[in-house]
């Protein structure tokens, strides 16, 4: 019996696929790949023995298994959860927003049914009203229920930055907080530093902004260029620091959502900040220090995320 930890990962997607590429390589935890043959018919399992079989020239000796329902999964210690439906011409903010949010609930309910002891990543989207969905349905602690978005946009941060100013994007240190959408998420300028030195001292006022900018618009800069589909790589590389962090117990600080209890003034609202990933998933929870403009920004962040769950259907009984 493998000694390795368990990771299950509940869509098998282009993200979920990437997911489970990056993970089953690093070697360290044996992957799920969890589907409903209805939505995908065999592709999860197509993509499961296509990655086993790639370890023969990749080098790893993780497990990489598929299945359409639960108990392969039991036991795992981090859930990722991807599913989810795009939005489509015609239908409604409100629409998207329940039909996501009977698909997370749903998968949420089986998967913790199996797994009381995991830590839950959700991926879906809009992410932080389903982290409040997925929250309820777990009936978990905070501290296990988490959304990935400060990651993703964090990383597209980093990126025009390094990109503005020609240096290695491992120097660059920055940060995007508040929500997952092009109106609610706030790269925090004020903290930003490459190498040891501020942004603001080594760009104009008016490239930073613009640099702040496409960061909030760069979900749909990917989309508009690949024309099919949405990103998926920098997603993936993006939620697997938060997979290693937790199973290995390296207590990263890194940016994600989480449910508020009082910080920033906030409560009882997911919303981005930096947490500190390890074992159990959140060990703690930090209030970073931001502007005023920047707290505004969060805070409104948080009410706009309060006005999704307003619109979400109740569960069915």
């Amino acid at each position: 019996m493998s000694a390795r930890k368990k990771v299950t990962i509940v869509g098998a997607g282009m993200t979920g696929g990437a997911i489970a590429q990056r993970l089953v390589e690093k070697g360290y935890c044996d992957v799920v790949l969890q589907d409903e043959p209805s939505i995908v018919e065999t592709m999860h399992h197509g993509k499961a023995l296509d990655l086993a079989q790639s370890a023969a020239w990749a080098g790893f000796d993780s497990a990489i298994t598929a299945t359409d329902g639960w108990e392969e999964t039991a036991g795992s210690e981090v859930i990722v959860f991807t599913a989810g439906a795009p939005r489509k011409p015609g239908m409604s903010r409100e629409e998207l927003l329940n039909n996501n949010a009977a698909i997370v609930r749903d998968k949420v309910t089986n998967a913790v049914r199996h797994s009381p002891d995991a830590v839950l990543i959700i991926f879906a989207n809009p992410m932080d009203a389903m982290c409040h969905v997925a929250l309820g349905a777990s009936k978990f602690p905070r501290e296990r229920v988490m959304g990935q978005g400060g990651m993703l946009d964090s990383a597209r941060y980093r990126t025009f930055v390094s990109r503005e100013l020609g240096v290695s994007i491992r120097d660059v240190h920055g940060y995007v907080l508040g929500g997952h959408t092009d109106t609610t998420m706030v790269p925090i300028v004020s903290a930003t530093m490459v190498g040891g030195v501020p942004l603001t001292s080594l760009l104009p006022k008016e490239r930073v902004e613009a640099l702040v900018e496409r960061t909030m618009k760069g979900g749909a800069e990917v989309l508009s260029l690949l024309k099919t589909g949405s990103a998926y790589q920098a997603p993936a590389a993006a939620t697997i620091q938060m997979v290693e962090a937790i199973v290995l117990d390296q207590h990263r600080l890194i940016p994600c959502s989480v449910y508020l209890q009082g910080e920033y003034g906030i409560k009882d609202v997911f919303c981005g900040t930096i947490v500190k990933l390890g074992t159990g998933g959140i060990q703690q929870v930090y209030e970073v220090p931001v502007s005023e403009e920047e707290l505004s920004k969060i805070r409104a962040a948080a009410e706009a995320n309060k006005e999704l769950i307003g619109l979400l259907e109740p569960a069915k009984a």
